[in-house]
């Protein structure tokens, strides 16, 4: 049997999600109900739409040598544990490509998921914790200041994370735009 995620949506190049140009991988479904979330309409589990793991890999693979990493965001990327860490695996044994993910989970919540320790070594940075809407970040990119960041491997520095734009726009190739990044632009 073949595994999927629930995507909300997959942009292909932004600056506004990590370090560098990359692809953004919002997950739908979220049980976490933070107040103020960002994304509300990432909640709902039965929203967006299954893509196999093997297509979206696919996908990954083709702009791979334009990107510097990928950014799973949602939602909440691990309520969709096994087919993440099945992505996460692939991505891993056939890219070079940065990995950076962004959990409503603290820490300790993770490490007693089923594979913890596995799902941790396929990240390069993690971004942990609720949303705390009435503590916001100085930097605007992490959300909140109870949020921690974890840096599994020495591909990026705090300095890194603190130069990332809080925002951006993105016309896309059938003209919608979106806002994207922690406290996207409000358009009016």
């Amino acid at each position: 049997m073949e595994e999927s995620l629930r995507i909300h949506h997959f942009e292909p190049s932004s600056y506004s999600n990590g370090p560098g140009k990359r692809a953004v991988l919002w997950l739908q479904g979220c049980t976490l109900n933070c107040l103020g979330c960002f994304n509300p309409h990432t909640h709902s589990p039965t929203g967006g739409k299954a893509v196999q793991v093997d297509d979206l890999l696919a996908k990954i693979l083709r702009i791979s040598p334009f990107i510097e990493g990928i950014t799973i965001s949602g939602g909440e990327p691990l309520q969709q544990l096994r087919p993440l860490l099945k992505f996460l695996i692939e991505v891993r044994k056939k890219t070079r490509l940065s990995v950076i993910t962004f959990s409503g989970f603290t820490l300790g919540e993770i490490h007693t998921f089923p594979a913890a320790s596995q799902l941790l070594s396929l990240m390069d940075v993690l971004i942990a914790g609720r949303y705390v809407h009435s503590d916001p970040s100085e930097n605007l990119w992490i959300g909140s200041r109870n949020k921690t960041i974890h840096f599994f491997s020495s591909r990026y520095s705090r300095e890194d994370l603190l130069r990332v734009p809080p925002g951006e726009i993105i016309i896309q190739q059938d003209g919608d735009i979106l806002s994207s990044g922690i406290a996207p632009l409000i358009l009016d």
